[in-house]
């Protein structure tokens, strides 16, 4: 089986699928078009997010057996026409869950212990210590929307916080277990302290965090996001910040990121995120809760077994 490499990934990956007998060839570098107009002699790619394998694409790709991602959301891929043409789609969640559920973890002990705050402060000879009186994670209620691979990694760190951690998620039943309690969607909005997305982006999630959504909560919250930057509407958060009803935000993820996730677009005129970048009660990182060396091994281990398992 031929495959071609679109992004560059962990050595393993391609070793140990040539080790196997597969054939591959990487290219880093020609645009969308140039590879749909080779596309077709291969059995296999394997992507991150350099560009969107839509309809178009997949049509030119006659020979294709099988698309992997390496990362765990599918938004860049057209799954249900490529399943309908034959084609199997895989990705690898089992390899980054440990990543994001620590760097989730990492981000609201940070918001909440104003640990970038004072970092700041200290390394310009400030010494504030009642302007950065923290926040006690133990006796809230943390609620988890999605309780896939990401929100099950990120109860199991809760779980020595003397938390409650209650989750809802849509599709999934009967996952209830020591660390986290099932609920439905209203109680979420009813007992929340902390809420937590680990929810993939699609047409049904793609801003369903609005000013609407905001507004269904019991209590004023903390809100973190390191599902996809357009399940959040970005302008509503900040509406809510400044209300109180959103009391902190951790955001690991943008809606004004670009589709490779490589990239943001210019925010020198977007007064919404001007006022996250200058807030102290928010959290910022560059979509790297699941980035880390262990992650990127891992997740290369994984889609060798699944590709090796066609």
């Amino acid at each position: 089986m031929k495959i071609l490499f679109l992004d560059s990934n962990h050595p393993s990956l391609y070793q140990e699928l040539e080790k196997a007998g597969y054939s591959g060839e990487h290219d880093y570098v020609s645009s969308k078009e140039e590879i749909e107009n080779k596309v077709a002699s291969y059995q296999g790619i394997v992507i991150r997010s350099r560009f969107k394998i839509d309809k178009t694409f997949i049509d030119k790709a006659t020979g294709l057996k099988f698309i992997a991602r390496v990362g765990a959301g599918m938004e860049n891929i057209d799954v249900e026409y490529a399943e309908s043409k034959n084609i199997l789609c895989l990705h690898a969640p089992e390899g980054n869950r440990d990543a994001v559920g620590e760097h989730t973890m990492a981000m609201l002990l940070a918001l909440f212990n104003n640990i970038v705050k004072a970092d700041r402060e200290v390394r310009e000879g400030k010494w504030m210590r009642e302007d950065n009186r923290g926040e006690e994670l133990a006796g809230k209620t943390v609620g988890i929307i999605g309780y896939g691979n990401m929100g099950s990694a990120f109860a199991q760190r809760l779980s020595g916080f003397n938390v409650k951690v209650i989750a809802y998620d849509k599709y999934k039943k009967d996952f209830g277990n020591s660390q986290v309690q099932e609920v439905t969607m209203q109680t979420i909005f009813e007992q929340s302290d902390v809420l937590s997305l680990h929810i993939p982006l699609t047409e049904e999630t793609r801003y369903l965090v609005n000013d609407d959504f905001f507004s269904k909560f019991k209590k004023d919250i903390y809100f973190i996001n390191t599902a996809r930057g357009k399940i959040l509407k970005t302008d509503d958060l900040v509406k809510n910040m400044k209300a109180g009803k959103v009391k902190g935000a951790c955001l690991d993820v943008s809606e004004y990121e670009g589709d490779s996730f490589e990239s943001m677009k210019s925010n020198s005129s977007n007064s919404s995120f001007e006022y996250l970048s200058k807030s102290d009660k928010v959290v910022l990182t560059p979509h790297i809760a699941g980035w880390t060396f262990q992650s990127n091994e891992k997740m290369a281990r994984v889609l060798v077994e699944k590709i090796l398992c066609l």
